[in-house]
């Protein structure tokens, strides 16, 4: 009796040895590790339509009919949130894109070297931030090279266009097609620059070999017609045009650009 209960121990420290180094394997296994890649598409609609310049009749709740020639956006510095609260900050020289509606390529950013792990959050901005345009016209390294190319600066002193968005529209007031310009910037003292956390619907599993693709649905229409309701026909110029590129309308149309950006899905593959 005595031998069998030294054999029933034996066997027992056996088996728990076993499964400690079977949980010790597991829990190596399970360590992410390594480096990987996501990129982030952005996807430009109106509403719940797909975006198309120039020949789409785009209608706000306002009434108003555009037709969009030029829809870009500047998004910087992004910041990517782990399930554990941790974030992943992308260097700042790294950090600046242009999303451009006439140019596919601009409108998914790939972002490499990212610490692998299980992603919930993004968070960018729109604009240059006022600590990088402090740099000087010699610290903007290439970008500002690219914003001259694609029309998104007024010049150097007057600085980048934040958004630009343009085209023709009409109204219930206004029969005829007449071009209207909305840009943001920095205006004077205000510098109208504005940070998008967005929430992921799904994990994003960045891994050395997979490689996510978050994307996201931005809505033009929301850069005029968010919260804030801003008229083209109240801003146009005796006729010539309405041009919002300051004033009492620009922070509105700013605070609008937070609920222009939301995440449809993520592919993790």
């Amino acid at each position: 009796m005595k031998f069998q209960f030294k054999t029933i121990i034996a066997a027992l420290a056996i088996a728990f040895s076993f499964a400690s180094c079977s949980n010790d394997d597991n829990d190596a296994t399970n360590t992410i590790t390594g480096e990987g890649s996501i990129g982030l598409e952005f996807d430009n609609v109106f509403g719940s339509a797909n975006l198309i310049l120039n020949t789409q009749v785009n209608t706000t709740s306002e009434g108003e009919n555009l037709k969009i020639s030029d829809a870009k956006y500047i998004v910087s510095n992004i910041v990517l949130t782990k399930e554990d609260g941790t974030t992943y900050t992308v260097p700042k020289s790294e950090s600046y894109f242009i999303i451009d509606e006439s140019d596919e390529a601009s409108q998914t950013i790939e972002l490499t070297n990212v610490p692998a792990g299980n992603y919930t959050k993004v968070k960018f901005g729109i604009g240059v931030d006022q600590e990088q345009f402090n740099l000087g016209a010699t610290g903007q390294g290439d970008f500002l090279t690219l914003a001259q190319d694609k029309g998104m600066m007024w010049s150097w002193s007057a600085g980048y266009k934040f958004v630009k968005f343009e085209g023709m529209f009409t109204s219930a007031t206004v029969a005829t097609d007449t071009e209207f310009m909305v840009h943001t910037g920095q205006t004077g003292t205000d510098y109208n620059y504005t940070e998008i956390t967005l929430n992921l619907p799904e994990q994003a599993t960045v891994r050395t070999t997979i490689t996510p693709d978050v994307h996201i649905f931005a809505d033009v229409a929301k850069i005029i017609d968010g919260t804030n309701k801003v008229k083209l026909t109240d801003n146009n110029m005796g006729g010539m045009g309405a041009m919002i590129m300051g004033g009492a309308n620009l922070p509105l149309i700013t605070a609008n650009l937070s609920g222009m950006f939301t995440v449809n899905h993520v592919h993790n593959d």
